[in-house]
């Protein structure tokens, strides 16, 4: 699979004590303000520990979240809130405004930056395996599931606690509704291109694969769409990827739905196809070279080297060469096959 994906930073926070004197009194209270300060500092650990999977992040997760429940819903089961939520001010960055903290004395923003950062945690986890050559199907699927569940994590805090914030996210910050979504795409789409890799190994019809790739291309569109009202200054390199993946994928269903016609004996649509595919993988190539060269949040790196890429510009070329060969065949009915 050899996948390459572009990777927003983490999120950094300031630290937090838990000390409350002279609002805390008691041992078992004392304990859960201790219980609380180390298990926020274990999963920020985590974060960037290259040795964590999934479980050892969702039991910490779980630790933490479950601990923090005490801050934002009340004790006694009701409806009310806890009156612990505002006694607490946290500092947490943005992934594309860098350094420039948003602070707000609110538990549930808390729940909601370190869940953020949970998602992120996923989507590179995800990438690291990618990554990988000679990936193996139990980690393809891995890939796919930890592409689920950051999706349905940033979808959760976009609908369930986000609403919640007594301050609105500020515009253009991760919690601003326009950003979560592009996230929650973005993850729907890279699962999809494991689906498409996985597809084209299992060998299955070229006219699925070339749905799958349009469907692909398409959700990278809608992504890419959802950040054009954004600050160009930090939206840039992340909307340079999301156009570059577009214009990879409609070249990988030109390509494939050219395949589907050769089949058919259509070799002059199939050429047609296939020259679609091949500009498009040119626009795609200027856009990899345009997205290394682009300032802003992200890794600096060249995707038109990765092997992914490559792949698809062999497979346009030499399926465009057959196409043609099969053409001369037919307007040639006299000469043999070889």
């Amino acid at each position: 699979m050899t996948h390459w994906f572009h990777r927003n930073p983490l999120k950094a926070t300031a630290p937090v004590s838990f000390n409350y004197y002279g609002v805390v009194t008691g041992p078992s209270a004392s304990k859960i303000c201790n219980d609380l300060r180390s298990s926020r500092a274990r999963l920020l650990e985590l974060f960037t520990d290259l040795s964590c999977n999934p479980e050892m992040m969702k039991n910490a997760a779980d630790s933490y979240f479950s601990l923090l429940q005490g801050f934002i819903n009340s004790l006694d089961e009701s409806t009310q809130e806890s009156k612990l939520r505002f006694i607490q001010n946290f500092k947490w960055t943005d992934t594309l405004q860098g350094q420039v903290p948003s602070a707000q004395q609110d538990a549930v923003f808390e729940l909601i930056s370190m869940g953020f950062n949970v998602a992120l945690w996923y989507t590179k986890y995800a990438s690291r395996l990618a990554g990988k050559e000679n990936i193996t199907e139990d980690e393809a699927k891995e890939v796919h599931r930890s592409l689920k569940i950051a999706a349905g994590i940033f979808k959760h805090l976009k609908e369930s606690h986000i609403p919640k914030l007594i301050t609105p996210a500020e515009k253009g910050r991760d919690l601003e509704s326009r950003l979560i979504e592009a996230y929650v795409i973005q993850c729907q789409a890279e699962a999809q291109e494991v689906t498409i890799a996985r597809a084209i190994e299992l060998k299955h019809a070229p006219g699925l694969i070339a749905a799958l790739a349009y469907e692909t291309a398409n959700f990278y569109q809608r992504a890419d769409h959802t950040l054009s009202s954004l600050e160009p200054a930090y939206s840039a390199k992340w909307r340079k990827y999301l156009h570059l993946k577009m214009c990879f994928y409609t070249a990988y269903a030109y390509c494939y739905h050219g395949q589907t016609l050769l089949a058919g004996d259509k070799c002059g649509e199939a050429i047609r196809s296939l020259q679609e595919a091949e500009k498009l993988y040119a626009k795609a190539e200027a856009l990899c070279k345009e997205y290394g060269e682009t300032k802003g949040p992200g890794p600096t790196v060249k995707p038109s080297g990765h092997l992914f890429f490559r792949k698809l510009g062999n497979l346009v070329k030499n399926t465009l060469e057959k196409c043609q060969r099969e053409n001369g065949f037919i307007l040639n009915p006299n000469q043999k096959k070889k």
